[in-house]
Order: structure tokens, then sequence, then C-alpha cells
């Protein structure tokens, strides 16, 4: 496996394994700090970022490296040159890339091109080093038996819900999405392809419009920003209205486990998508979460640079 373009790439064991390694880069960020030494990683992104710049440049440096940080606006990409050609150039320079964009089919062609690793850190269709983080922070908090939990997802039927009922499927788990019918529904195509996947594993794989139904026992509630970037702005008013009924909510959170938890990729706006006092309450584990961005993209630089992840 050379590139990480979607969360389905990934095998249970390559999970586990990263999941391991992130664990032991939490404990001490600098145990492989020669791992890069005297190699450089482009970090190419056509969208703002907080979390995902950081936690890039920050594993880069950790693992010995020198993070390059590209702007879509800086690369002869916006004027005319094709991806194909990018992508030999950044790999005669770089010894990864990181590209965080809109269009999952740039990602794809990188990676058809480019001989170095290419990793997605965010598409829209797709979020796969996100939820690495998020099944870190989950194995920290439950462990590795995860028999009799459900995980949910709430909201926007988005790259995240995709993202989401997918890694679900590779680790065996029971995993809903609960969100609105219709253009705000996860596609159809991500939830055949975890079903799927599901079949082999053991997961569940489950699509609802019942919030609490599908909140109802369970062990986590995820949730996104409702308006993501690029959504068109005349929509916001008919998106929110629609939408209101999957904002996690006390309400919400008392139908789940005792030992549960809330989740969120952040950026958050507290009274859409999530209650203040939900997101800054004592189940929230967002700020830990956050933090493992920076441990499992150290990890996926590791194992991808030596070769060492076996993919699907």
């Amino acid at each position: 496996m050379k590139d990480l373009l979607r969360t389905a790439d990934l095998s249970r064991a390559d999970v586990d394994l990263l999941l391991n390694t992130a664990a032991e880069f939490a404990k001490n960020p600098l145990r492989s700090q020669d791992c890069l030494k005297n190699k450089s990683v482009a970090i190419y992104m056509t969208k703002p970022s907080t979390r995902t710049r950081l936690s890039s440049e920050t594993a880069v440096a950790h693992l010995g490296g020198t993070p390059i940080f590209i702007r879509g606006d800086e690369l002869q990409l916006g004027r005319g040159e094709t991806i194909a050609d990018t992508a030999k150039i950044i790999s005669g320079y770089c010894d990864a890339l990181i590209i965080r964009t809109f269009a999952q089919s740039d990602v794809d062609e990188l990676g058809a091109n480019a001989s170095i690793p290419v990793i997605n850190a965010l598409t829209d269709d797709d979020h796969p080093t996100q939820l690495l983080a998020d099944w870190l922070t989950i194995r920290e908090t439950f462990g590795s038996d995860i028999k009799d939990r459900k995980f949910v997802y709430l909201g926007d039927g988005n790259n995240m819900s995709h993202a989401w009922l997918t890694m679900g499927a590779i680790m065996g788990a029971h995993v809903v999405a609960a969100t609105p019918d219709g253009k705000w529904a996860p596609s159809a195509d991500v939830v055949a392809q975890a079903k799927k996947i599901a079949e082999k594993t053991g997961a569940t794989i489950e699509v609802t419009n019942d919030p609490e139904s599908a909140a109802k026992g369970a062990s986590v509630l995820y949730t996104d920003v409702w308006m993501s970037m690029g959504d068109p702005e005349a929509e916001r008013a008919e998106k929110i209205k629609v939408l209101a009924p999957f904002a996690v909510t006390d309400n919400l959170m008392a139908l789940t486990e005792k030992d549960s938890i809330f989740m969120h990729c952040l950026p958050a706006h507290r009274g859409e998508e999530v209650a203040a006092s939900v997101i800054d309450g004592p189940k929230s584990v967002i700020w830990r979460e956050a933090y493992h961005r920076r441990t499992t993209i150290q990890a996926l630089l590791y194992h991808l640079t030596r070769g060492e992840l076996a993919g699907n």
C-alpha cells in the first residue's frame, strides 16, 4: 500500500498497527525522530485548516523531517499544469504528500501519478485521517473490546458520515448514521460499500432518520458542522431547518449509555449541531480527539514511508 486515498483502503490489520503506533507516539512524540531525517513532506491545502495543518506539520517535525506547506494558489496547478505533472514534480523533491482539497478525483489522480506516499487529509467525499484519530480516542476510552457497543453519527450525510460508516465496518463495529432523507443523506454507494465490508468483518451498518432511536444505548454520539466548506450559502436556511432534529442535545445524550462520550471533528458551532452544555460538558472528549490528529498522522507517515501497510 503506497497511499492512503480513502478510508476503505485500510485493512483491519493496518488500522490496528496504526493505532498501536499512534498510541506510542502519544506517549513519546520523539521516539522515531530520525524516520524522516533529511527528508521533506509537502502539505498541500486548498481548504483552510487548523487541526490538519498543525498536526501534519508537527508530525513531520517530530519524525525529523521538514514540512513544506503549500497553499492552493501557490502551485502552477492553479495556472494550468496538470495534476499528473504536479505529482511527478513533487515526487522528485519530497518524500510524501499530504493533501486537503475538494475533489476526491484530484487526490486519486495524484496518488496514481506520484511515486511517493499520498495521504488524503480531507476531501468532499472522505476523511480517513480524522477517523484514525477518532478510533484511537474510542480505543483509549473503551478498550479494544467493542462488543455490544453502538457508535452513532448524527447530522449531515457528508464526508464525515462516509468515513464513519466505512471505518466502523472495517473495525467490525455497530455503527449508525442518523441523517435526514434526500440530498443530505449519505451516499448510497458508500453505504453499500460499508455493508459489503461488514459482511467480512461482522460489523452492523445502520442508516436511519430517527435521531432518538439512534442515540438510545449508544456509546458514542458524534457530529459535524451542518454547513461545510463549499456548501451553497443559499441552502443554509433549508439545511439548518432539516438538520435541527439531529442536533446533539442533553436530551439525546441522556438516552446513551452511562459511560458514553461525545465526539466532534471540529470546528464546532455551539447552538447548531451541538449544545454548548454537551460539547463543553464532562462526556466530551473533543480535545483528546483533536490531539490524536497529530499522533495518527505521525503513525501514517512512519508506516507508509517504510512500506509497512498492506491495504485491502
